[in-house]
């Protein structure tokens, strides 16, 4: 267990460091910062001293070593355009992206799952077509046109929720939160649902298959054989072994839903650390850009390092591997 957790330990070094040369990179010729931090009648030398300021007139690899030695030591430099520490910046949207995520993941699985199990038990062949349908229509539609839709449907049309921004906010210590008032509720209600369901189907198809592919192994047939009732079968059996796949899906969507929350911020103008991504994009805000993927690419590894030790604490043919 030590050895298997040192060597992933090490991957996941190699690989940040990667991640890091990455993002610090492809964004290095995107534009100058400068010319949208000074007004246009500023002079050639104040320009020269900022860009000197900002290390900037150092090569590439220096910038980077420099940026690295920076991460290690928890500082992710200051905002071009925000003059203010980018850490200070991820860490005040942070609450709202996680905020989003987490009711959309509540979401998914509050409808997925029964979904998933019915569609599996369900002997009705027109209502099975009509929920497999909106299943593939969940998957096809763009998040940013399910977004639009909902917009129009529910804030245009009826008028129930808002279409922007994130409501009445509660700050508990250096957390915000919009949960604790009724504004905030109404404001997350469409983002979290036009983010969810791409996952709603997704939980919704997979559950569906893996209970169906238990339903025909031989330990079922034999159960339904011995007269098992219908209900245990279903759920204390059939569920609990088809559910392994499913969480282990489930929790690395819940990265990626992190990552791509970008498009459903822009759209909704939810103030999280996807709409600073993109305006870190037009102000070409390097150190923002950078750290706002070093700190997403993190997730995503720390969420697949759980998932790989997670297996391998179950899974017993990968401790001798």
């Amino acid at each position: 267990m030590v050895g298997y957790l040192i060597r992933r330990l090490v991957q996941v070094a190699f690989l940040m460091l990667a991640v890091a040369f990455i993002s610090f990179s492809m964004f290095q010729y995107l534009g100058d910062p400068v010319n949208n931090m000074l007004p246009e009648s500023a002079t050639q030398a104040e320009r020269e001293a900022l860009r000197s300021k900002l290390g900037l007139t150092d090569p590439m690899l220096m910038q980077f070593w420099h940026f690295v030695v920076r991460l290690c030591h928890g500082d992710f430099g200051i905002s071009y355009y925000n003059q203010v520490d980018v850490f200070h910046l991820i860490l005040e949207r942070l609450p709202a992206t996680l905020e989003l995520v987490a009711v959309a993941v509540v979401i998914s699985l509050l409808v997925g799952f029964p979904l998933g199990v019915w569609s599996a038990i369900s002997k009705n062949r027109f209502l099975l077509s009509l929920v497999q349908f909106l299943s593939l229509l969940g998957v096809s539609l763009p998040s940013f046109l399910m977004g639009i839709l909902l917009i129009i449907v529910f804030s245009v049309w009826l008028g129930w929720f808002p279409s922007s921004g994130r409501g009445v906010t509660t700050h508990l210590g250096y957390w915000s939160t919009g949960l604790l008032s009724v504004s905030g509720w109404r404001s997350i209600v469409l983002p979290a649902l036009s983010l969810a369901m791409f996952m709603i189907t997704l939980i919704m198809r997979l559950v569906r298959s893996e209970m169906l592919e238990v339903m025909r192994t031989d330990y079922i047939k034999f159960a339904k054989a011995r007269g098992v009732k219908t209900r245990s079968l279903y759920f204390r059996h059939a569920l609990r072994n088809a559910l392994l796949p499913v969480v282990t899906i489930v929790g690395l969507q819940i990265g990626g839903l992190i990552a791509f929350a970008i498009v459903t911020e822009t759209v909704f103008q939810w103030p999280g650390m996807g709409l600073l991504f993109i305006q870190a994009i037009n102000y070409v805000d390097i150190p923002v850009i950078s750290a706002y993927l070093v700190f997403i690419s993190l997730i995503f590894i720390v969420i697949n390092t759980s998932v790989d030790l997670l297996y391998y604490l179950i899974d017993p043919r990968m401790k001798k591997s």
